[in-house]
């Protein structure tokens, strides 16, 4: 266990802030460590067109206008296709990060002079003041047992990036979530049925996942659950650690953010700090 100094409460904050701690132990016992490395969760998840994901991020970089030669961190980049489709345009520099073997493993036959790929655990400091722009897409933040695993997280991404660089993190809007929830559905992929269950308490959403398929004795289950932050949480962690607030948008279409209207919030920030 490795204790990092930082103030014990940010004023004003709904969330405690305690002594950021690193519990090696603890973090190998988490649920998406396998789910993640699982066939399945890319069959599920993955196998589907791109071309909405991709012309997402073509908006996105439309609106940031990076340099051409940026450096640019993917932070959970799975198998690395967005990171791919960063690097094919305008001369990037990008770097994909993930805690998967499989998916690295996967990404690393892409890889060229400007497109690089490394296991990596985000709660762990990775590059130091090196990039110019972050991303994380897709919700793929809020999966950690306790608040200074994301404060370690969202402290890796920020010391990853240069004095004014930018950080783009993708997340659910919690409240269209909680009213938009399908609390069960059935999904048949290449003869592979996903029976999926749908939940949320006042911290978290939950969704069970029934694998059946005939290569299988019995069925698997694997279950997520995502930590129900704010836009004030996230303004909060933010700023925590030297990152200020520029813009939230509310879709991938970059419309404007509503707390009850919006599905997702695409909030980009900016190191403030030196």
């Amino acid at each position: 266990m490795v204790n990092c100094l930082s103030p014990s409460l940010f004023i004003g904050s709904s969330i405690n802030y305690e002594p950021l701690t690193i519990n090696f132990a603890a973090m190998q016992m988490t649920w998406f460590k396998d789910w993640f490395n699982s066939p399945y969760y890319h069959q599920l998840y993955f196998n589907r067109d791109d071309k909405e994901a991709e012309a997402f991020i073509d908006k996105l970089i439309n609106y940031l206008k990076p340099l051409p030669g940026s450096k640019m961190l993917d932070v959970a980049c799975g198998k690395g296709r967005h990171s791919i489709h960063l690097a094919g345009k305008a001369g990037f520099d990008v770097t994909g990060i993930d805690l998967s073997d499989d998916s690295i493993r996967e990404a690393l036959q892409f890889e060229t002079n400007t497109l690089h790929f490394y296991k990596h655990d985000m709660r762990l400091p990775f590059w130091i003041n090196y990039f110019d722009y972050a991303f994380n897409f897709f919700t793929s933040f809020g999966y950690f047992n306790t608040q200074r695993e994301h404060d370690n997280a969202i402290r890796t991404i920020a010391q990853s990036l240069k004095s004014n660089g930018i950080i783009v993190l993708d997340f659910l809007n919690v409240h269209y979530a909680e009213d938009h929830l399908v609390h069960q559905s059935e999904k048949v992929i290449d003869g592979i049925t996903f029976i999926i269950t749908k939940w949320y308490d006042e911290t978290h959403f939950y969704k069970k996942i029934m694998i059946e398929d005939e290569a299988l004795q019995e069925p698997l289950v694997y279950t997520e659950k995502v930590a129900k932050f704010s836009l004030g949480d996230f303004t909060e962690m933010f700023a925590y650690q030297g990152l200020q607030m520029q813009e939230v948008f509310g879709d991938y279409d970059f419309g404007n953010y509503d707390v009850k209207k919006s599905p997702r919030m695409l909030m980009i920030a900016k190191k403030i700090n030196t």
